[in-house]
């Protein structure tokens, strides 16, 4: 059963379950018990499995370990505490296990110095040992590893992947046995990838391993649903959840953040100004802070802001760059001068999300949105170290979409809102591994394989026919690809119905080429004559359609094809790019904050409607200043003055403009022309975030270009998206009404499924599953195979896969990860549900020029640090072509 704690313990409760030599030492050291602890300590004395959600700060590690500390000791008093594994700690982040490992040598020195003292050094001759901790990563060196085995720790400290290789090596795994504990930290970053899959199958084999249902210990910081965090962290038996308690202390700090708009018109400022303001507003409240963590959502966007601060304010090395592009040695550097208080200011993309201690911040900027209201509160959160601090921070956004998008946010933030996350299901390429990982130990059953890789809740509803369906692939039972050198890595008996390991390389094999991270490099960019003009990243070639407009080196290409891990372009000098070089780093909007941006628009739409029936809009155009109710609405929204003008004048210049704005309820499908070129715009103002429209938007773009018999470009954006073409073309609200009647009668999946077959995505996804599953190798006996080389044989295993069944179990998985982690399909296909139903509806209107609510998603291109300037000027050429319009008399 899952159930949600209401009522904390008493401390005295709480402090009563811990050895006495553990609570002295804890009241010692801290004043109180943080909301967590109240709860934590006296369940995991009690062996329950338990979820704990709370902030940063919070004490969260001290609940997970504590009362388990505190029984080891008990045994060690007692010479009892054998030389075994009790606990097992699991994070995504190396760093953050180093933190652990640092945090818990402290507590775990004092005690026993304090017991010794009290006790007398008696204790010592007789079979007391110490409590011993150590780190298990890619990082620890041979000789350490060699220490772990002969010796292991009560506490091992590690990570997924290495987890999953301690699991296949039969000498440490016995020191599994009798497993007792299990911490899985930062929860809400594994739970919802396949990472996360991947070590809620190597817990199962865990459990099998150790010979004990271990108790399970789940931290995290912003976790929705609960329900599903725990299904995840507890998994399942005989088809139904284990048991699971959930400790609830998400909001137990305090938020204090506001939105601010650095100038008071976001669109006429003069050029440069918005820029200078910003960095002014960001200095400003720098000198003010003691610690300033500054958040921006890409690493070039990371770079810029250091740069910029130094150069205009004259800051040295106390302020530095912390992102994934910077080698190990720098982040770490970073996060060491700020635990000791050396810097003034961090600028950081997403590296600083988690919880690396990072010592005592007092602010936190983040400049743009985070795109979802569960990572602003992860940010955020990183102000204030102790539980009782409040949280301070500033959002700062630097467009009119940003500014209610941000808004928005940080008000669902206030009210304790979160997005919901989404545990993957039944991801095959994962599980192929972890057979191929099972297979290692012996002779499986597979009645017995199947019940153990069920209990894991990513595959509770695993059907048995995609089970077999692997291992027949994984035995080489299909005829064709070991013609492309896949071959088999277990043996598979149908009529004994077992399996088990095949060939003496297999276990090399699995070692060198487990986890899921996939390798990606830099694809060398050529144009016409085979000249190399730059390079890209490989996610970002993922991204990318035949006709696509990008800058590189701050000139335009058009994308054309690619081969291996080249991709051939040609110039587009007179063209408007379609998608910014940053597009793949780009975090997309969350579906819930989407619709909760739909649903301020329908309200604020309203209020600013009344004044314009109430008022005129001359009387209201010629004022500009915000009619009493409008103020009275936005008083209440976490903004300063300037955004809730800016605010205010976007909506009233799109109702005066298109006379609607759309919302959660409303698409409002817009066809205008740009007025410099002969480009036609079908805008859907769709605000269900990218990946839902990244998946309509092929749809309609499809229909389209089979209804007028021509070729179409597409536009994707979380706000909507822009169907495109050079052609003269009549679109009319017949037109659109066909459009709609079409694709909500046709099979989506389906559809979508023909679409992408051809596309860079589907060829460089197939190569990630396909390394996953061990289809390709990315190295075979100690060569590494270059990432070019493992692509093009991802392509000819592709082909021949498909020859034998287009439905072949990793080419299904490719469209699960496709429909599912990169679009969100079912979401799709719920919206043209609610169309079908009349429970969203859609509005056609033809402008002269594009809607103020369409210049973010026509100009999305330019979105660049090269092509800034040009988009400001482009957006205000837009803006005075609909105030020329408004301001006309009807």
């Amino acid at each position: 059963m899952i159930e949600q704690l209401q009522q904390p313990f008493q401390d005295e409760q709480s402090l009563s379950v811990l050895n006495e030599h553990v609570r002295k030492w804890f009241i010692e050291n801290f004043k109180e018990l943080t909301p967590p602890q109240k709860y934590a300590f006296k369940l995991i004395s009690e062996r329950k499995n338990i979820l704990i959600t709370a902030p940063t700060g919070s004490g969260k590690t001290m609940s997970g370990f504590l009362s388990i500390i505190s029984r080891l000791f008990d045994l060690s008093i007692k010479g009892k505490l054998e030389e075994r594994i009790y606990c097992i700690y699991i994070s995504p982040l190396r760093a953050l296990n180093n933190d652990i490992y640092k945090n818990l040598t402290v507590p775990l020195e004092q005690v026993y110095s304090q017991i010794v003292k009290e006790m007398g050094t008696d204790v010592i001759k007789g079979n007391m040992r110490k409590v011993t901790i150590a780190v298990r990563t890619g990082d620890t060196s041979q000789k350490e590893r060699r220490e772990q085995l002969l010796k292991p720790p009560n506490i091992l400290v590690t990570t997924p992947e290495s987890l999953a290789i301690l699991l296949n090596s039969e000498k440490f795994a016995l020191n599994f046995k009798g497993l007792e504990y299990a911490i899985i930290d930062e929860l809400h970053e594994l739970a919802n990838n396949k990472r996360g899959v991947h070590l809620a199958l190597s817990l199962e084999r865990l459990v099998e391993i150790s010979g004990s249902n271990f108790t399970r210990i789940g931290l995290g910081a912003t976790l929705y649903p609960l329900e599903e965090a725990a299904m995840y962290l507890a998994g399942c038996e005989s088809g139904k959840p284990r048991d699971c308690l959930i400790v609830d202390a998400s909001w137990s700090k305090k938020l204090d953040v506001k939105v601010m708009s650095p100038v008071k018109d976001l669109i006429y400022a003069k050029e440069g100004s918005v820029e200078e303001a910003t960095y002014n507003k960001i200095n400003e409240i720098i000198k003010a802070s003691k610690s300033t963590l500054i958040f921006t959502n890409t690493r070039s966007g990371t770079e810029r802001v250091v740069y910029n601060l130094k150069k205009r304010f004259g800051y040295g090395e106390d302020i530095a760059a912390h992102h994934g592009s910077l080698s190990r040695e720098s982040r770490l550097e970073v996060e060491d001068l700020l635990k000791k208080g050396s810097l003034k200011c961090a600028v950081s993309s997403t590296s600083l999300e988690l919880g690396i201690d990072i010592g005592a911040i007092e602010n936190v900027i983040q400049l743009g949105s985070p795109k979802s209201v569960t990572r602003a509160i992860q940010r955020f959160g990183r102000a204030g170290h102790s539980f009782k601090a409040v949280a301070k921070g500033e959002t700062i956004i630097l467009n009119r979409d940003d500014l209610v998008e941000c808004t928005v946010m940080i008000d669902a933030a206030l009210k304790h809102h979160l997005d919901s996350f989404l545990v993957p299901q039944n991801a095959l390429d994962v599980l192929a591994q972890h057979i191929v990982g099972m297979s290692l130990s012996g002779r499986w059953g597979v009645d017995e394989a199947f019940a153990v890789i069920r209990r894991a809740y990513p595959y509770h509803e695993l059907e048995k026919s995609d089970f077999v369906y692997l291992l027949n692939y994984l035995a080489g039972t299909y005829v064709g690809l070991e013609s492309r050198r896949v071959y088999a890595k277990i043996w598979y008996d149908e009529k004994e119905n077992a399996f088990g390991k095949r060939g003496r390389f297999t276990k090399v094999i699995y070692m060198l080429n487990q986890g899921t991270i996939p390798d990606e490099v830099a694809v060398n960019v050529f144009a016409a004559g085979n000249k190399w003009i730059g390079s890209i990243e490989e996610e970002f070639l993922t991204r990318l359609k035949a006709g696509d407009v990008f800058t590189l080196g701050g000139r335009l290409y058009r994308f054309e094809y690619s081969r291996g891990m080249k991709a051939f372009v040609s110039e587009a000098k007179d063209s408007a790019p379609t998608i910014p070089p940053w597009f793949s780093e780009q975090l997309p909007l969350s579906y819930e904050l989407a619709i909760e941006i739909g649903k301020f628009r329908s309200r604020f739409s309203e209020v600013v409607g009344n004044c314009i029936k109430k008022t005129g809009a001359g009387a209201l155009l010629r004022k500009r200043a915000m009619p009493d109710n409008v103020k009275g609405f936005l008083d209440q929204l976490p903004v300063d003055e300037n955004a809730k003008h800016a605010m205010y004048g976007y909506f009233l210049e799109q109702l005066l403009f298109a006379k609607a704005v759309p919302s959660d309820k409303m698409i409002l499908v817009e066809y205008t022309r740009d007025t410099d070129s002969d480009k036609r715009y079908l805008i859907f103002h769709s605000l269900f975030g990218r990946r839902v429209n990244d998946a309509l938007s092929r749809a309609f773009g499809i229909l389209l270009g089979e209804m007028l018999d021509i070729d179409i470009g597409i536009m994707v954006g979380d706000n909507g998206f822009v169907l495109s073409t050079e052609e003269n073309i009549d679109v009319d609200t017949g037109t659109v009404d066909d459009l709609f009647s079409d694709i909500t009668t046709a099979n989506l999946q389906k559809m979508l499924k023909k679409n992408i077959r051809k596309t860079e995505m589907m060829r460089r996804r197939f190569r990630h599953v396909a390394a996953r599953s061990f289809m390709i190798l990315k190295n075979y006996k100690g060569y590494k195979i270059t990432v070019g080389r493992q692509q093009v044989n991802s392509q000819l295993i592709l082909s021949a896969a498909e020859k034998i069944d287009p439905n072949f179990p990793i080419i299904k998985e490719v469209y699960r990860e496709i429909f599912n982690d990169v679009m969100d399909l079912p979401k799709a296909e719920g919206i043209l549900r609610d169309i079908k139903a009349k429970n969203i509806s859609y509005m056609f209107v033809e402008t002269p020029s594009a809607s103020p609510f369409a210049h973010s998603l026509i100009t999305f291109g330019h979105a660049d640090v090269v092509l800034m300037k040009e988009r400001y000027r482009y957006l205000q050429s837009l803006h005075k072509l609909v105030m020329e319009r408004i301001k006309k008399p009807d």
